[in-house]
């Protein structure tokens, strides 16, 4: 998908891209609550993975995709559940890494917690962290941010 700076997604979505001589290949798109589907973000991201890889050295793997593409679906998800306001899914990359982030008005952090193979659902963000290098969340002025850094190699 060739994106430019400030187009607006078919759904009203706003999508940027930072330039490509920037260095880190950064893409964002911000969902409107109402209109979100979890598939949405998934696919913006497949497509963002597809394309980031042009011109590096190595492809992703289809456990890298699977892992990132994961990720997305559960921050996302915890976005729609828990927050507010529209959702922005920032995705970058470098040689070695896929960093997602994900914005929203929420102003509650979500909290890890221990693994607890008994409990019926919120497992969300333990499945993120087991996906992750590091996952840090944030509040912010608007609301919070939370970022998982997934490594490739």
């Amino acid at each position: 998908m060739a994106v430019g700076m400030g187009d607006t997604g078919l759904d009203g979505s706003s999508i940027r891209r930072v330039p490509a001589d920037a260095g880190l290949r950064e893409v964002s798109m911000t969902f409107g609550r109402d209109a979100l589907r979890i598939a949405d973000a998934r696919d913006f991201a497949a497509g963002y993975l597809a394309t980031s890889g042009k011109g590096r050295s190595h492809a992703l793997s289809e456990d890298a995709v699977g892992a990132v593409l994961l990720v997305v679906s559960e921050l996302m998800t915890n976005a729609v559940k828990y927050g507010s306001g529209p959702i922005e899914l920032v995705l970058a990359r470098t040689d070695g890494m896929v960093i997602v982030t994900v914005r929203d008005g929420g102003t509650s952090l979500p909290v890890p917690r221990p693994a607890d193979p008994c409990r019926v659902g919120q497992h969300g963000l333990e499945i993120v962290a087991a996906l992750s290098r590091d996952v840090d969340i944030r509040r912010e002025p608007s609301g919070k941010r939370v970022t998982a850094r997934i490594a490739l190699g």
